[in-house]
């Protein structure tokens, strides 16, 4: 006798990352490298060896067994510094993203269901948006607003807001596309005609079903925003505090002796590199499996 597929019992969690391990192998170690990034950020302070302004070590010291990544020019552990700098780069990283997918999300949702002149115009301002060179819009806000450059919530929250609108366009065209794609179906037809107001509507009832979309593009995203904070670190318009490293600033300290020390360059460099192609081969890895079209092609 077949039994109904909605008495069948579901793969537990474990036989579920089991499967994604052996489809997405590299997506799976991505993850996994991706969670161990947010834990060093998170433990950063314990896990590091020394302070990350100790000045008591030898000066450009080489990688070795007492010094893994060296140290640099002003007598500091490069080791504790990449692990504290994490909390910078990946708490930038995952603010401008939760910036971004929230302006992102809403101007989307305006657009795909109200639609006429909301769309006119929301479609315009991300014409405008995106018309610009991202690293330059960054550079056009922080100009404006003028972060003091140190480590306190003003700086925190004016570099995220800076690199969540640069990447809240290319959000909201995906939102807006994903909601045009629901929004015919019946079930929004049959919320319309009960009397539910359009507010109500786009939380309740399409939101909902556009949030794969949501989680994979700011999955995606989190590595770009990685790299804009290290570019604009690199400038000198992030965050510069000796007590708070971040990786692009620790490459902006380094460009005077970088050929004498390589160390000082590559290590926070290869930090970076890690960090962005990690986020970036998960959420490929994460789009692959909630996107029902690619899952039903695979």
């Amino acid at each position: 006798m077949m039994v109904p597929q909605d008495l069948r019992r579901r793969p537990g969690l474990a036989t579920r990352a089991m499967r994604l391990v052996r489809k997405k192998p590299v997506g799976a170690a991505s993850g996994l490298i991706c969670i161990l990034l947010i834990l060093v950020a998170i433990f950063a302070s314990q896990i590091a060896p020394h302070a990350v302004d100790a000045a008591k070590f030898p000066r450009l010291k080489p990688p070795s067994s007492t010094y893994p990544f060296g140290t640099d020019n002003l007598f500091r552990d490069q080791f504790s510094r990449i692990l504290i700098g994490s909390r910078i780069s990946l708490g930038v990283g995952f603010g401008s993203v939760a910036v971004g997918t929230v302006l992102g999300t809403a101007l989307g949702l305006l657009a795909g269901y109200i639609g006429g002149w909301v769309d006119f115009v929301v479609g315009r301002l991300l014409d405008v948006m995106l018309g610009f060179p991202p690293l330059v819009a960054a550079i056009f806000f922080l100009s404006i607003f003028k972060p003091d450059g140190g480590y306190n919530t003003r700086s925190f929250l004016l570099m995220c807001i800076s690199i969540g609108i640069i990447i809240t366009p290319t959000t909201a065209r995906i939102v807006r596309g994903s909601v045009l794609g629901v929004r015919g179906l019946q079930y929004i037809e049959a919320a319309e005609s009960v009397g539910n107001r359009p507010f109500r509507i786009m939380l309740r009832h399409v939101l909902p079903n556009v949030f794969a979309p949501i989680i994979i593009i700011a999955s995606i995203q989190i590595g770009n925003a990685i790299l804009a904070e290290a570019a604009l670190s690199f400038l000198g318009l992030g965050i510069q505090d000796a007590a708070h490293p971040s990786w692009g600033g620790m490459l902006q300290d380094t460009r005077n002796w970088w050929q004498s020390a390589w160390w000082t360059a590559v290590i926070p460099g290869l930090a970076i590199s890690v960090a962005v192609l990690s986020f970036n081969l998960f959420g490929d890895a994460l789009r692959d499996i909630l996107d029902p079209r690619l899952r039903q092609s695979s």
